[in-house]
């Protein structure tokens, strides 16, 4: 299934549904890598993410008559965009099986679709359980997210892409979750120039294809913890897996605190919205032990609900010390408070939010607590006030930031 031809047909068919995601020089990433680095903003997507490419061409080869039975799908949120969409493009029913964790606002989209959500299990692989157990009841046709050829083949075409817009590109990052974007950009890419280095990069709290190339046959992990949802999978496909030890290069795990980074990265660099998973690829920039080449990233989407997107950018500022909470011990008398907030004031730092506790200590005369909430321009800046707090005799402590 996965030959040039069959590339060459999905790229043609896939175009009825997609919007031309051109690449993005990215001077940021360039520089502070030594690379020569391009973003394949996926997360531009009529419906957010690359995966309307898969579930379109797999539909797309189905018989009327199986089509006609209704289309049902699993899903953490992409694919079931995806095949809400392609489903609806078709004029056919679709049933969508998503885990309860799911951001809401992937499930509303969803549903906008016109595709009926069931919630069901707290992850992907509990969610496609009782796809499979419903298609086998009512007869409808199961469209896989990643462990199908077809749906692999679709994806593919990113790669496609990539190849006829920078011709000499030398690594292609790809997210992974079950495998089959990596596994169709891989496969495509390898049959258009096999010098082109494909890596894999998933959550190290789901790493299920690093652990599954390492042992040489599908792993099931025996459970997953990431921030980065739609690649929380415990099982890789095993139907694309051959076409991955084939293929993938490497895999590059990355942990959530450097999804966090890598977000505020791409909002404040890119002006770009990319959910976790789609920023995988971008925290692994900072892995690479290579400089010189030309890189392409895939994002591979953007769907992040606004709780979790504030979530994420409050944690990345304390991660890199843009907010932090210091504490002061100073005397209980008149003019104390605002002595604490003139060194702060003098060293540029700006103030978010004060806390004054006076039990702290049975004399509070002698000393009571002061916790300071504020905003610096990073770690250096930091530890500038802090100094400055110490040389005023203010015993400041760094404490956990509460927002």
């Amino acid at each position: 299934m996965l030959t040039l031809e069959s590339f060459e047909q999905a790229a043609e068919i896939v175009k009825q549904v997609t919007q031309e995601t051109k690449l993005i020089k990215s001077s940021y990433f360039s520089d502070l890598t030594g690379n020569k680095v391009y973003l394949k903003p996926e997360n531009m997507q009529r419906t957010g993410a690359y995966k309307v490419r898969g579930a379109y061409y797999k539909i797309s080869t189905l018989t009327e008559e199986e089509r006609a039975k209704g289309l049902i799908a699993a899903s953490a949120g992409n694919h079931a965009q995806g095949v809400a969409y392609a489903a609806h493009k078709f004029g056919a029913k679709a049933v969508i099986v998503m885990p309860t964790t799911t951001p809401l606002i992937k499930v509303e989209r969803t549903k906008s679709y016109g595709a009926d959500v069931i919630l069901k299990g707290d992850v992907y692989d509990e969610a496609c359980a009782y796809a499979l157990e419903l298609a086998e009841k009512e007869g409808y046709t199961f469209i896989h997210p990643f462990d199908d050829p077809a749906v692999a083949t679709g994806q593919g075409t990113i790669a496609m892409e990539i190849v006829q817009e920078l011709p000499l590109v030398d690594y292609i990052l790809v997210p992974i979750g079950g495998g089959g974007l990596a596994t169709g950009v891989s496969t495509l890419a390898k049959l258009l120039n096999p010098h082109i280095k494909v890596i894999g990069v998933e959550p190290s709290g789901a790493a299920c294809m690093k652990a599954s190339l390492e042992k040489g046959e599908v792993v099931t992990l025996p459970h997953v913890n990431t921030i980065a949802d739609g690649t929380a999978v415990q099982t890789p496909g095993e139907h694309i897996f051959p076409y991955l030890q084939e293929n993938l290069d490497d895999v590059i795990t990355i942990d959530d605190d450097e999804l966090i980074v890598a977000f505020l990265d791409m909002v404040e660099n890119h002006k770009m919205i990319v959910e976790n998973s789609g920023l995988l690829t971008v925290a692994a920039l900072r892995h690479l032990n290579f400089t010189g080449k030309k890189v392409v990233s895939i994002l591979s989407g953007g769907n992040m609900d606004v709780i979790t997107m504030s979530s994420v950018v409050q944690h990345g500022l304390i991660q890199r010390d843009r907010i932090f909470t210091v504490s002061v011990l100073i005397p209980d008398k008149p003019g104390e408070l605002v002595r604490v907030a003139s060194i702060i004031a003098e060293n540029q730092g700006n103030v978010i939010k004060l806390d004054h506790n006076q039990f702290i200590s049975t004399n509070r005369y002698a000393a009571v607590e002061l916790k300071v909430t504020l905003e610096a321009y990073g770690t250096d800046h930091k530890k500038k006030i802090v100094k400055a707090l110490e040389e005023a005799g203010c015993k400041p402590k760094i404490i956990r930031a509460n927002l």
